[in-house]
């Protein structure tokens, strides 16, 4: 059976996921939602990079064409969501796969987006990667092999530089700021959002019992010499490198982690910074383990771009996010073959990619 798309969205991801929705089997492009005015009625192809496509799909920033469309399913990802539009989505029937929270909502408040799904008889699944999918799915899978686990954790470790959105960098990340600009974070909160989702999914699904409230940290380290980066030089004494970090504990003891740690580079940043964590021996990467019998680790790699990538093509094309919008567009068959309401990847069948037609 094959499902009809709809793309709301084209930026890195969005593009990415055109890509993705348009060599899949079992799914077809239906339509593109556009924010910009100056793409409306470009074609998809274009918008995703490859102006040698005709696809016959024109963008559009009309809400009400969309709906027409009466697609199977949006995979929605603006740069930040707006529950009124899911809403209406999923009121009217249309299946919903976004990497914008929802991944493991158990803990929170989430009776509108449940009514709407029960009025449409839709689905709302919250994927991505990081959180979303590598936080606590690779974690859960592996424990599988163990028996008395005591302690779960995912690291991932990102060199920002290849990020290619210099504002972002600086004025939401907060690259090159004051070390008391940078304490000033929202980010602790915003991400936490997220990762305390994962944090508690694994709780759950394996059976610890948290203390109240997550245990969350957000430490800074600074450059000691100019640092060259996509933003502009980042000076001595502003911030260089960063880790955010969540855990779940059971009478004060950590027994789950998810972090996150970005930087700008290896060089020049304040000594002791990377001493003993898994980017000195083995790059970016995720970094998973699951400390049981027996313990497993695992360190993942090309997801994250290598050291021998052209910097200019990285930022257009980032691996991450290419994984990211491949994990929403693999999951839309099995979440449009789900029943009503919000589903997490605990309820619905493996996702897998498909082979190259």
């Amino acid at each position: 059976m094959t499902y009809s798309v709809v793309q709301w969205a084209t930026g890195n991801l969005g593009r990415a996921a055109i890509e993705g929705i348009v060599s899949h089997p079992d799914l077809e492009l239906a339509g593109v939602w556009v924010h910009s005015p100056e793409k409306v009625g470009l074609d998809a192809g274009a918008l995703a990079g490859h102006p040698d496509w005709d696809t016959g799909v024109k963008a559009t920033n009309d809400i009400e064409a969309i709906l027409g469309l009466k697609p199977d399913c949006i995979l929605y990802s603006p740069l930040l969501p707006d529950e009124k539009e899911l809403a209406r989505f999923l009121q009217a029937g249309i299946n919903v796969v976004t990497p914008l929270g929802w991944f493991y909502p158990a803990h929170l408040n989430t009776s509108t987006l449940d009514t709407a799904c029960a009025s449409g008889h839709s689905t709302l699944h919250g994927t991505g990667i990081h959180p979303g999918g590598v936080t606590e799915k690779w974690p859960l899978i592996m424990s599988g092999f163990s028996r008395d686990v005591t302690y779960v954790s995912c690291e991932e470790y990102s060199d920002c530089r290849t990020y290619g959105a210099p504002d972002v960098l600086h004025d939401i990340m907060l690259f090159g700021k004051t070390p008391e600009e940078a304490k000033s974070s929202f980010m602790l909160d915003f991400l936490g959002l997220g990762f305390g989702q994962s944090v508690h999914m694994i709780a759950d699904a394996m059976g610890f019992t948290l203390d109240q409230g997550l245990q969350a940290t957000h430490d800074i380290a600074l450059a000691t010499a100019p640092i060259d980066t996509p933003m502009g030089v980042i000076e001595p004494g502003l911030l260089a490198a960063q880790r955010f970090r969540w855990q779940g504990l059971v009478n004060g003891e950590p027994v789950i982690k998810a972090e996150t740690n970005w930087y700008m580079g290896t060089d020049n940043i304040e000594s002791g910074w990377f001493d003993g964590r898994a980017i000195e021996e083995k790059g970016e990467c995720f970094s998973m383990k699951v400390e049981g019998d027996p313990p497993v680790y695992i360190t993942t790699h090309g997801i994250h771009p290598t050291r021998d990538m052209d910097w200019a093509q990285v930022q257009k094309r980032n691996p991450g996010m290419v994984a990211t919008a491949m994990h929403c567009v693999n999951s839309i068959p099995v979440v449009c073959q789900a029943g009503p309401g919000i589903k997490t990847y605990l309820d619905l069948p493996i996702v897998v990619g498909k082979a190259r037609v």
